[in-house]
């Protein structure tokens, strides 16, 4: 069974949280979990609330299940532009230059894998390790 968690109008550049959301996606939970808390992107701390806030989503939906034996992965993260802020900065001879602000909004999806699908997985890597 899926979670859901969405963060709106942060107040970074679409562009730049999708370069943390594009580390994450697909990995583990726990994997993610570690590679955001060590992430110098200012980006990587709040993905890494919002990754916590759809585990704590997932144990409300899964009460009777852990967290530890459920495999959990995410299954999507997508970053969406949100409102743009402009301004006006003063230039020179009386023109102004604008300023956008921009904000997103970002939807991460968790799921958990059958043991089929983490059995293929774990074979996957071990042909990669293999090469």
């Amino acid at each position: 069974m899926e979670a859901v968690a969405r963060l709106k109008n942060v107040p970074t550049s679409p562009r730049k949280m999708r370069l943390v959301a594009g580390l994450v996606r697909g990995k583990s939970v726990n994997k993610a979990l570690g590679l955001l808390k060590f992430e110098a992107n200012s980006g990587a701390a709040r993905i890494e609330k919002l990754l916590l806030s759809a585990l704590a989503n997932w144990q409300q939906k899964n009460e009777d299940s852990r967290i530890e034996d459920a495999n959990l992965f995410i299954k999507e993260i997508f970053v969406d532009e949100g409102k743009m802020l402009k301004r006006l900065r003063p230039a020179p001879q009386g023109r102004g230059y604008r300023i956008r602000k921009r904000s997103n909004h970002v939807t991460l999806v968790i799921d958990s894998m059958t043991e089929e699908q983490f059995e293929q997985q774990q074979s996957k890597k071990s042909k990669k390790a293999n090469k």
